[in-house]
């Protein structure tokens, strides 16, 4: 997939992830977060989320009962150093590397790093180079 632009932002309205050990999760993700400059958006009994990340035990009343199978996320990091960070931080908060940061060949300035999580997700932080955005972020307010 070599591409020189993306859409990022209306393919994806949240992930659910349904996890053995969800004090190991939010230790993980909480550090990841942090490191990406991503807060915690909320938590309750059984789950926590951040963005479009809604994170959950079995028996939560989100979730169908069962584990969700593996994964593979990638979150933005802002520079290079962004994602060398998330890599340390991910790794000492109970994920094991699954390819150091380094440059990919999917596109021009691609600079990753991949970390499987407590539950084995694979879990990608991910530079793209310099390139302009029309946007940080975009935000929904629900009317109603």
């Amino acid at each position: 997939m070599e591409t020189n632009e993306v859409v990022r932002g209306r393919l994806i309205d949240h992930v659910h992830l349904v996890v053995r050990d969800l004090a190991a999760s939010k230790r993980f993700y909480g550090a990841v977060f942090e490191v990406l400059g991503v807060p915690l958006g909320g938590e309750g009994p059984g789950f926590f989320w951040a963005d479009e990340l809604f994170v959950s035990t079995a028996d939560s009343p989100a979730a169908a009962g069962s584990l969700t199978g593996r994964h593979h996320l990638a979150f933005q990091a802002s520079d290079r150093s962004g994602v060398e960070r998330f890599h340390q931080v991910a790794v000492s908060a109970g994920g094991k590397d699954n390819g150091p940061p380094g440059v990919r060949k999917y596109h021009p300035g691609y600079y990753a790093a991949f970390v499987l999580d407590p539950d084995g997700n694979n879990i990608e932080a991910v530079f793209h180079g310099p390139a302009a955005r029309s946007a940080d972020s975009v935000r929904i307010t629900f009317k109603g």
